[in-house]
């Protein structure tokens, strides 16, 4: 991807399940450029100080993180706290709607959870509307996902979007399971075929790939949860945004089974 304006970006909020971007980038009002992974590697586990100046390593063409921080003149990495973007939230034309200002976004593989869907729907903008993105565990599980590096106003600012005005709808947590790592490699999760239903639990009993980044201390990010019902209950299964499309979903599965509670599918600090 090259440098270009968020109002050029290729997927539109319609798009809001899918993985985007392909690649870490730097977001800001007039551009959005590709970040390179530092070259150098790192075995401890990330978190505090040692994450910040490890996210502030990430390049493009025009410098490090830490530099395009202080030529757009927006908070430094020290300012800034790790903040998981499961779905429309690492968009950048959504960012650009909803005026974020500067922020760094790093691929990621989240392990032991999922991305699933809400069991709500925004309908602003768009007919029939938006699903949003909750997580909740799977054991065995791998997919790639967003963590960026935002201050306390912005991560604020993006719940409160959530929201849609109704507060509490959605809570800024702290999983308590699951594992996280930077991914800078294209990375397929399992198919539907390799998780396994016993009637009252999901498991994936195949062996995950090997890591290729430096694990992230989870319990250190925060991610909004859909707070208010949770995610839909598919006969008791998830269903998953790697293997449903949003139409998909809205179409042949929203609304026509019951929700789980939020307390059911994720452990929070």
């Amino acid at each position: 991807m090259t440098g270009s304006s968020p109002r050029l970006w290729p997927y539109t909020p319609s798009n809001s399940p899918v993985s985007l971007p392909q690649e870490a980038v730097f977001f800001c009002s007039s551009e959005v450029m590709p970040l390179q992974f530092p070259s150098q590697e790192n075995d401890e586990i990330l978190a505090g100080q040692n994450l910040q100046s490890y996210c502030g390593l990430f390049s493009s063409e025009s410098g490090t993180v830490e530099e395009l921080l202080a030529e757009h003149g927006a908070a430094s990495m020290q300012e800034r706290r790790p903040f998981l973007l499961l779905g429309e939230l690492a968009n950048p034309y959504r960012l650009q709607d909803i005026g974020m200002g500067p922020l760094p976004i790093y691929t990621v593989r989240l392990s032991g959870l999922c991305r699933t869907y809400a069991d709500g729907l925004d309908s602003r903008e768009i007919t029939p509307g938006v699903h949003h993105i909750t997580l909740a565990r799977t054991v065995g599980w791998w997919e790639r996902s967003h963590l960026a590096l935002a201050t306390i106003d912005q991560m604020k600012k993006m719940v409160a979007w959530l929201d849609q005005g109704r507060k509490g709808t959605w809570k800024p947590v702290k999983p308590a399971e699951g594992l996280l790592h930077f991914e800078p490699e294209a990375l397929l999760p399992p198919t539907a075929d390799d998780v396994v239903w016993d009637g009252s639990m999901e498991t994936v009993q195949i062996q995950e790939p090997v890591f290729n980044g430096p694990q992230i201390d989870l319990k250190q990010v925060m991610v909004p949860i859909h707070a208010q019902y949770g995610c839909y209950d598919n006969r008791g299964r998830l269903a998953r945004c790697v293997h449903i499309s949003q139409r998909d979903f809205h179409e042949n599965m929203f609304r026509r089974g019951s929700s789980k509670k939020w307390t059911d599918i994720l452990d929070i600090c």
